[in-house]
């Protein structure tokens, strides 16, 4: 029986929205059609375009079987935005809720399997880097954010000692500096929506999934809030 799948991506400067079909016991998914959301009117645009998308195709709210939305890291604003719909909708139709790191779905956009990094420019000369595990399905092993300085570091002493774990990243600039270290780098595409919700049927299957009230942004670096609130010592 098919299953239908909202998929909701909000964390970067720019958005998307897609419809999916799965099936129990299939990994391979159907993509209905991925719709994009211009960057700075999330609030505005994604109720409208999840109803409009819906319509579309024929359908109710009350026809969807489970969400997977992107749970960071990315933008504060954007990622509340996303998460707040997919939490209104879960609470209303009980459907699961997988969460998706976005350096999870970077990590599955390359067609290399083992121990890899994924990466995301994180802006102020930092990196977000998710260490991860790839085989039938990803294993992350940590997601910190690093110091550009402190990423080729760790690049660099990858390569000197053999381990030979090569780096997966959407960002141009960030393939570049790793190549000219000397370090295999896969320059790949921003993940799609369709990888995403892939990504997403997988952990509903697994029964990896979240309740509304439990879905939480992975926001991996604390906001500007958070830090200049800090009592200075």
């Amino acid at each position: 029986m098919s299953q239908l799948l909202l998929t909701i991506d909000t964390s970067g400067k720019n958005g998307s929205l897609a419809l999916v079909l799965a099936t129990e016991g299939n990994s391979e998914i159907k993509l209905l059609e991925a719709v994009p959301l211009a960057g700075g009117t999330f609030s505005a645009q994604l109720v409208p375009q999840i109803a409009a998308l819906l319509a579309k195709h024929g359908r109710t709210k009350a026809d969807l079987s489970g969400f997977a939305v992107v749970s960071g890291p990315g933008s504060f604003t954007g990622l509340r935005v996303g998460l707040g719909a997919i939490k209104a909708l879960a609470e209303i139709l009980q459907k699961p809720i997988a969460s998706i790191s976005l350096l999870e779905a970077v990590a599955c956009s390359t067609s290399r399997h083992g121990h890899i990094l994924a990466a995301l420019d994180a802006g102020r000369a930092e990196v977000y880097v998710g260490d991860y595990e790839t085989t039938d399905c990803s294993r992350m092993r940590s997601e910190r954010l690093l110091t550009r300085d402190e990423f080729l570091t760790e690049v660099g002493a990858d390569k000197a000692g053999g381990a030979g774990k090569p780096v997966v990243t959407p960002d141009a600039g960030l393939a570049e500096i790793v190549r000219s270290a000397g370090t295999p780098c896969d320059h790949i595409p921003y993940p799609a929506a369709e990888v995403i919700a892939r990504i997403g049927w997988q952990h509903i299957q697994r029964g990896k999934t979240v309740r509304p009230e439990d879905l939480e942004a992975n926001y991996i670096r604390r906001s500007d809030a958070e830090i200049f609130s800090q009592p200075r010592r």
